[in-house]
């Protein structure tokens, strides 16, 4: 737990963040106990790995083309609807974990998107309540390889999104209460070179939009991953180079971190 630039260790309260610590009241619980003074900080935590800040998600629900500008470069018009699609939960890995590039993988890319992690379940909600669903937000990248999500996917896209390491999260879980989802900086780098700059009020559909719509045909559980799509600026437009072995993707959102991926050959 990181509060006034200290990092604080939660096993006094939980083993791990995950569904049923946050269903749970988990984020109150954890700022109780740090007010309370149980919880000790964490020597030499620059150290440590950064793992992903929410353990095991159930499911990660991805959206398609939620930016106009993206839809566009994407040679689509905006949709009238969410495109709902799958990544593999065990694609998930923490914020500065490498990208291992899969063998036979040549169009490797990059998405900057806006992360959701449901805290209690959602299931037919109305928009006007959808937020109160929502634990906290995070930086996510979508990592795609396009050959694979376009070419060989039969008209679904999630082949090419499911590779081990294709879902960086983190760095932080940054709790509900704290952020308005509705206008947030989005950027991403590759090798310092900038790519991605927008805000979250560029979305077709906001978050509680979002949620509403999804919690029509699919029950959200807590601890379940939202990502809600990607501004334009990708490999994908053709205006820049597919991602190659040493890229080091950074991505970030005002307020909730900024992550770093080397890519690997798997």
């Amino acid at each position: 737990m990181l509060a006034r630039d200290r990092y604080y260790d939660l096993r006094p309260v939980t083993a791990e963040i995950d569904g049923a610590f946050l269903a749970g009241g988990g984020v109150a619980r954890a700022r109780a106990a740090l007010a309370d003074g149980l919880l000790q900080e964490v020597e030499g935590a620059a150290e440590l790995r950064v793992g992903a800040p929410v353990a095991r998600p159930g499911a990660v629900l991805c959206i398609g083309q939620n930016y106009a500008a993206h839809a566009a470069e994407s040679g689509s018009a905006p949709p009238d609807h969410p495109i709902l699609f799958f990544k593999h939960p065990n694609t998930v890995v923490g914020p500065f974990d490498e990208i291992r590039r899969p063998a036979g993988a040549r169009s490797l890319d990059w998405e900057a998107e806006l992360g959701v992690v449901i805290g209690t379940a959602a299931w037919q909600v109305e928009e006007a309540a959808a937020l109160e669903h929502v634990a906290g937000y995070l930086v996510g990248d979508d990592v795609s390889e396009r050959t694979w999500q376009r070419a060989e996917s039969g008209g679904q896209w999630s082949k090419g999104k499911s590779a081990p390491t294709f879902c960086p999260l983190g760095p932080w879980l940054v709790p509900a209460d704290e952020v308005d989802p509705t206008a947030l900086r989005i950027w991403s780098r590759v090798s310092g070179a900038p790519r991605q700059d927008s805000s979250t009020a560029d979305m077709v559909f906001p978050v509680a939009a979002l949620i509403a719509d999804l919690s029509r045909y699919v029950r959200l559980e807590p601890g379940d991953v939202l990502l809600t799509g990607t501004p334009e600026g990708v490999a994908m437009s053709g205006r820049y180079p597919y991602l190659a072995d040493g890229d080091v993707v950074e991505i970030g959102i005002d307020g909730l971190g900024t992550q770093r991926s080397v890519v690997v050959a798997d």
